[in-house]
């Protein structure tokens, strides 16, 4: 995630990211520019049409135009704050069951609390890889060979660590070094646990529907095909500009709501969940000091 200070206003304006809108833009806004400048060069010195009002039509298609992309940046965003309000959630609730275990479990087991409190860091990093589809074993700490082994063959790598704090807090529990009442104060945490990958998993695996995205695409197709033609008529060389400033903004909007509808991965302006799955680790081992 690209990290800014937002009040530096003429920064902003004067610099080009690296995935910047305009840097992928750059070559159909010059190919676009240059089919309005024939146009415009043909119908001043051959063509000469003398149509009234012919930008009406991108007038009103404009209009409407703006309204979808409204629809489509909104509904994209809310993805990605969706998404960072589960990993807020994955924060706090990690945070709480180290605390509770360090709590609840006498300092004489000093191993069980460790290894309890590598699992839940292990659960925060494994998710991060899982929803973007990949794996990091170099990431995680393990008990054994044996463990690491164990987790590398799991298909669902979340679960597999959730079930192993899972069984660890039983263990505990038969061997009375926790109570009935105790797992019951736990539950609430390690139950959020599986509660934020489902959560995740619905906005990674719910793309925005075919239909709505093709429809969109076609429209703003269409928009822009056919704006030299008409701009040209009436604006004269300053087309030119006109033309590319308005495919600049709507293209960029849909560039824009691509990026973070998926907000897991690894673009420019997707959830920052490396530096959240640290801050997990770091709050674990702190709190349960190791």
């Amino acid at each position: 995630m690209i990290t800014y200070e937002p009040k530096t206003w003429f920064k902003f304006i004067f610099k080009f990211h690296k995935s910047d809108a305009f840097r992928t833009l750059f070559p159909s806004m010059l190919a676009l520019c240059a089919v309005t400048a024939v146009f415009v060069y043909l119908d001043i010195n051959y063509l000469k049409f003398e149509l009234k009002n012919s930008t009406f039509f991108h007038q009103v298609i404009g209009f409407v135009l703006s309204m979808l992309l409204v629809f489509r940046i909104n509904t994209a965003y809310d993805r990605w704050w969706e998404g960072r309000k589960q990993w807020g959630s994955l924060v706090n609730n990690s945070r709480n069951l180290a605390l509770k275990i360090n709590s609840l479990v006498s300092d004489e087991y000093r191993e069980e609390k460790k290894q309890l409190g590598i699992l839940i860091s292990n659960y925060a990093l494994s998710l991060k890889e899982h929803l973007r589809d990949s794996y990091r074993p170099d990431e995680l700490e393990f008990f054994t060979k044996f463990e690491q082994g164990k987790l590398d063959k799991a298909s669902h790598k979340p679960n597999f660590v959730a079930n192993e704090i899972f069984k660890r807090l039983y263990d505990l529990h038969n061997r009375s070094i926790i109570n009935s009442d105790h797992l019951i104060v736990i539950n609430e945490e390690l139950r959020s646990l599986t509660e934020v990958t489902g959560a995740c998993e619905r906005i990674k695996n719910t793309p925005i529907p075919y239909s709505y995205s093709l429809y969109l695409k076609r429209i703003i197709f269409t928009y822009v095909v056919t704006m030299p033609f008409a701009f040209a008529i009436d604006f004269g060389y300053l087309a030119v500009a006109v033309v590319a400033l308005i495919f600049y903004t709507f293209a960029s909007l849909e560039l824009v709501s691509e990026e973070i509808e998926d907000p897991f991965g690894l673009d420019p302006n997707d959830l920052p969940t490396d530096e959240i799955s640290g801050k997990i680790k770091e709050s674990v081992h702190e709190i349960l000091s190791f």
